[in-house]
């Protein structure tokens, strides 16, 4: 039984129950201590109260405060466990789910939802992932379909049109409450972009969980099987934050100035491993050269996660490893990495660390992009040993 649910049962009883107390005026003894009515209610209330012998009798009946309904008492609660900050541990987003409202109410909910994605050379499948197990009532986002499905590129933001029609499907609305969560097995990996997507469409809720691992692990419900189908909503068509994306040409303007006399300072963070960076190991993607963007810093995800279970580092040790890196909080910074995914790790470890959010930009197209676009004689694929 729920906080509320308890506290309602309790009220249904209290509040029915009509107190008469009889009390004899003509004497009141003298350890009572009793000399009025007001004196006598206020005792009452106080579950005190002396001996009252002969004369004739005054009933008095509490007035008890009104029920407090259960949708009252849920309501209540609710503003009082917000989820406050971008990442949210289990035990956060386990006590806000408790209080959502049902799915017939128009008041706003938290939404639960999985955003399982391996990469291609992996071998295993998001969706399977979900169905195997999911916090209960969650819904899935599919990075390889809800994208534009025009470009050469994986992973490409969706026009605005397409990212509604998907948001209206899996039943979120504008006001809700959006948790975006990966799979066991990877911990932290591909939540962190479809938030990033949210964000960038303009949902004002955007959380991600910290982490789906530890939810398993720290007991908290799952479920199997394919999700119930929600209702369709009406969500709005949005407009895109072009502020917080970079596109190729950008990027490309910025590798060609950077390290020239009087060029403005932009940092270029790349999320792939350090191997890839180098052009030592080879991209998951056939054909793809490996590489770096000239003078992008290497800020492998494997930097950001505790090796233990895959959730992000603490705000402290986040901000310890950028400002290793020599990362300046009041210098532009464009994440990358492969395809537009991870990048989105380094952007939320930004966020935890206090790093600010303006002049933040995510290269959508990432090196996927970068590596076919660019020119051999360019000069613009470095590689070091």
């Amino acid at each position: 039984m729920s906080q509320c649910q308890a506290a309602t049962a309790f009220h249904s009883r209290i509040v029915t129950f009509i107190v008469t107390f009889v009390v004899r005026r003509s004497v009141v003894t003298k350890d009572s201590g009793v000399g009025s009515k007001q004196e006598l209610i206020g005792r009452i209330k106080t579950r005190r109260g002396g001996r009252f012998v002969g004369g004739s009798e005054l009933k008095l009946k509490l007035k008890l405060q009104p029920q407090e309904s259960y949708e009252t008492c849920r309501r209540t609660m609710a503003t009082h466990n917000k989820l406050r900050s971008y990442l949210v541990s289990p035990a956060e987003l386990n006590s806000a789910l408790k209080l959502n409202a049902s799915k017939l109410s128009h008041e706003p909910r938290i939404i639960p939802l999985c955003a399982s994605w391996f990469l291609p050379n992996d071998g295993r499948n998001g969706y399977e992932t979900f169905l195997a197990q999911h916090i209960p009532h969650s819904q899935f986002f599919d990075l390889d379909a809800v994208k534009d499905e025009h470009s050469p590129y994986p992973h490409m933001l969706p026009s605005a049109s397409d990212f509604a029609v998907a948001m209206r499907h899996l039943g979120i609305r504008r006001e809700d409450s959006v948790v975006v969560y990966d799979t066991k097995e990877l911990g932290i990996f591909s939540a962190p972009r479809v938030g990033w997507t949210l964000q960038v469409f303009g949902h004002p809720k955007v959380h991600v969980l910290n982490n789906f691992r530890k939810w398993v692990d720290e007991g908290y419900p799952t479920e199997s099987g394919e999700p119930k189908t929600p209702a369709v909503t009406e969500y709005e068509v949005p407009q895109l934050d072009e502020s917080k994306v970079a596109a190729f040409e950008q990027v490309k303007e910025i590798a060609k100035e950077l390290g020239k006399e009087g060029a403005d300072e932009v940092q270029i963070l790349d999320a792939r491993s350090l191997g890839r960076w180098k052009g030592t190991d080879p991209e998951p993607r056939e054909g793809l050269s490996s590489g770096h963007i000239p003078y992008s810093i290497s800020v492998p995800i494997t930097d950001l996660l505790d090796p233990k279970d895959k959730t992000f580092l603490p705000a402290s040790e986040l901000k310890a490893v950028f400002e290793s890196k020599g990362i300046k909080a009041e210098v532009p910074i464009i994440s990358s990495c492969g395809t537009g995914v991870t990048a989105a790790i380094i952007d939320a470890a930004l966020t935890e660390a206090g790093y600010p959010t303006q002049q933040r930009r995510l290269y959508d197209g990432s090196w996927t992009e970068w590596a076919q676009r660019v020119k051999p004689g360019e000069g613009l694929i470095h590689k070091s040993e």
